[in-house]
């Protein structure tokens, strides 16, 4: 077999070691050994003639699956492989060879593309009280009868203890081991494909994890150049920087070709600091459309940003990034400050006339679109061309793993809003234009938070780690003690779903609701339509009612706690596809009589 490494900070040499277990041991056996524990003498590498800084060696008793290895560069340590496909022991462990032709997929998969898709963020640890692939993939059927197209999971790269988000990973071509490793993830997928579900994976490319990243001992993998809010940028754009692209570019690739992936959602992309002619997410988008090519089935990337800025996903023919998609942050904070009346930090400008910013977004998509952001102390963000993008580019949602484990407590809406409120927000998420995106648990209002926890194996990492998230939320006025430990196995503990309230009230009609909603959009071809200059919003800020048409639709929500009558658009009659309350028969005035926090999607008559 032929190791690679490319190293080119290692002046002395590179040998090849591997455990003294032996080549093609059964290491799925604990513990696993110590980089301490390899072979002293090992097999030394070969500068590779035809790639700079490259080193390579040839073992050929040591291609069977989970043989363990590693890399020690000028007689130090043993250091994991940057691009290992396996960590059995964690992030400082041995590497392990992958042998990706060992599995046997189930389920040929054409593919599943995000026109007309309904997504669903999963994070793997949460899931389930188990925490593993397995488990996960034990619960996605009613995912399935729901009406969801795809699941979209937190991040799977190893990161350090067994439980954490998964942004603080490191190796970026490997799985999580506690939650199945690379074969776990393989049997997820299949699963998913069975029951017609698509998976993305959320990938973070603009840092790594404070413990057990050692790509700095290889090569000038970060940069001085630029700064982050986690220290030293990937180098994107500095000496060294083709190979560093090339190191993101490969993990991207694998995981779409290697697991059948149908997506990648790519976290902060306003944090990678680039400024080369052509930018890494360039390259990016144009090599996942070559390899959608190769393998015949739809692939698309999502772009986390805070930019605002449309040419992410305008095409690179028109001299965009060519990205497929991205969040819209500005839709939630309106949705959310309309709900809730929050109007701290960033929600500010979104709350001064909360109906009118929600209206703005589900027209207009970016609600700082070039307006000036007092948050920022900057005018911000650039207008979306709605004659020319079609809407299912744009990701919106009320809840997110941000949104809701960056709040002090980990709180959902569902701990402060009423279930009518609750139905009022999957129905503009459900029938809005953009691509509609829940987070687990939302579907029947889970009660359990989703809160921030690690488990760093490092005490001064994970003291400093629980000392700075109350420190954090003291300086709002938050006592730090009513700040749950990040540290604390209860934390991770309390975030996991609670399963059995789905069958229990008001619970039980929630999910009903999305459920009908989410047929409604598959069903009706007027809430996929992709023109976001055919949407017309009207609303009453003062009242809290909003209503929009779409097509021959009509979608009302009233978010305040009295009777309203809504004006229809043209007059005339409807007809009531669905409700959150029981109406009264249409009048044939062209007055919507509609309950307190309710809400109903209607049709001409």
């Amino acid at each position: 077999m032929q190791f690679e490494v490319w190293a080119p900070q290692a002046r002395d040499g590179v040998v090849l070691k591997f455990a003294d277990t032996g080549a093609g041991a059964d290491t799925d056996t604990p513990p696993g050994p110590d980089p301490a524990d390899t072979s002293p003498a090992g097999l030394p590498m070969r500068p590779d003639p035809g790639r700079p800084g490259w080193w390579t060696a040839e073992a050929p008793g040591a291609a069977a699956d989970s043989t363990r290895y590693g890399f020690a560069l000028d007689g130090g340590p043993v250091l994991p492989d940057p691009r290992s496909r396996r960590q059995p022991d964690g992030p400082d462990g041995l590497s392990a060879v992958v042998d990706q032709d060992a599995y046997e997929w189930r389920v040929p998969w054409p593919g599943r593309g995000l026109p007309g898709a309904v997504l669903y963020e999963l994070h793997i640890g949460t899931f389930t009280r188990e925490g593993t692939f397995d488990a996960a993939a034990a619960r996605l059927a009613p995912l399935a009868e729901l009406g969801i197209t795809h699941v979209e999971l937190m991040p799977v790269c190893p990161f350090p203890g067994t439980h954490g988000w998964g942004y603080e990973g490191v190796s970026l071509w490997a799985v999580h081991e506690p939650y199945g490793g690379p074969a776990g993830l393989k049997r997820f997928v299949d699963a998913a494909h069975a029951l017609g579900l698509g998976v993305v994976l959320d990938v973070v490319h603009n840092h790594l994890g404070p413990a057990g990243n050692h790509l700095p001992r290889f090569g000038p993998y970060f940069t001085d150049t630029h700064h982050t809010p986690w220290g030293a940028a990937v180098n994107l754009d500095a000496p060294g920087s083709d190979e560093v692209r090339a190191y993101l570019l490969g993990s991207a690739l694998a995981w779409l070709r290697d697991f059948r992936l149908d997506g990648l959602r790519l976290d902060a992309v306003h944090a990678l600091a680039d400024d080369r002619a052509l930018t890494f997410l360039e390259e990016l988008s144009t090599a996942v459309d070559e390899l959608s090519g190769a393998v015949r089935r739809p692939l698309f990337l999502i772009a986390e940003s805070d930019l605002n800025d449309p040419r992410t996903t305008t095409p690179r023919a028109r001299g965009g990034l060519g990205l497929h998609a991205q969040w819209n942050d500005d839709f939630h904070h309106a949705l959310h400050t309309a709900l809730t009346g929050e109007s701290q930090g960033y929600y500010a400008d979104f709350a001064r006339d909360p109906l009118a910013a929600l209206a703005k977004t589900l027209t207009r998509v970016f609600f700082h679109d070039g307006t000036y952001s007092s948050f920022r102390g900057r005018s911000h963000g650039r207008p979306v061309d709605r004659t020319d993008t079609p809407a299912h580019r744009f990701l919106g949602y009320a809840q997110t793993h941000d949104q809701i484990g960056n709040r002090a407590l980990g709180d959902r809406l569902s701990a402060t809003l009423s279930p009518g409120l609750l139905a009022c927000a999957a129905t503009l998420v459900l029938t809005g234009p953009h691509t509609p995106m829940l987070f687990m648990g939302e579907e029947w209002g889970a009660s359990t938070p989703w809160q921030f926890f690690t488990d760093h194996p490092d005490p001064v990492l994970a003291e400093a780690i629980s000392k700075g998230r109350r420190r954090e939320f003291a300086a709002h006025g938050w006592a730090a003690e009513s700040i749950p430990d990040p540290q604390d196995p209860a934390t991770r503990d309390r975030s996991c779903l609670d399963r059995s309230e789905r069958v229990t009230e008001p619970h039980a009609r929630l999910l009903a609701w999305y459920g009908e909603l989410i047929a409604l959009r598959h069903g009706q071809p007027d809430l996929s339509d992709p023109d976001l200059a055919a949407v017309r919003v009207a609303y009453d800020g003062a009242a809290r009612w909003l209503t929009y048409r779409r097509g021959e639709l009509r979608v009302a929500v009233n978010l305040s706690g009295e009777p309203v009558e809504i004006p229809l658009d043209g007059g005339g009659g409807f007809r009531v596809l669905a409700s959150w309350d029981r109406m009264p028969e249409p009048a044939g005035d062209g007055v919507l009589r509609l309950a307190a926090e309710s809400c109903a999607v209607l049709a001409d008559a």
